[in-house]
């Protein structure tokens, strides 16, 4: 799927929600049944700099493709941070390079965010783009 479709079915997975206190809950909800990293990879290496909790990624490239896993030890950011990377998982270095994840606003996330989160969530997203540079 492209990252136009995941955008596309993003929006229309969180339109629904009217109220943003709805959404969040959401985010929160799938953050809960979303699977935990293992210890031995919440590593200093995988932390995501500028976040008010610990944000970890870990990306991964093979066969063309990226693929990013991610945890955190608050449920709204590992929320968030899911959303962000299952919409580059499986996507090209190109592709994703060329996207700027600008779903948030269109959904309405990043504007109910305090500033260190939004901070740490630009974070999280640059450094999906610096990976992706990497693997070209």
């Amino acid at each position: 799927m492209s990252l136009k479709e995941k955008h596309a079915e993003i929006i229309a997975e969180l339109e629904p929600f009217d109220d943003p206190q709805e959404r969040f809950q959401y985010i929160i909800d799938c953050a809960k049944s979303a699977p935990s990293l293992p210890e031995s990879l919440r590593r200093e290496e995988f932390l995501v700099e500028g976040c008010t909790s610990q944000l970890w990624l870990v990306p991964a490239f093979e066969n063309g493709i990226c693929n990013f896993r991610v945890d955190a030890d608050a449920v709204i950011a590992k929320g968030i941070a899911l959303l962000i990377c299952n919409y580059f998982d499986g996507a090209a270095p190109e592709e994703i390079i060329a996207d700027d994840a600008d779903f948030l606003a269109s959904v309405g996330i990043d504007q109910h965010l305090s500033p260190n989160r939004r901070n740490g969530l630009a974070n999280l997203v640059a450094k999906i783009h610096a990976f992706a540079q990497s693997c070209r």
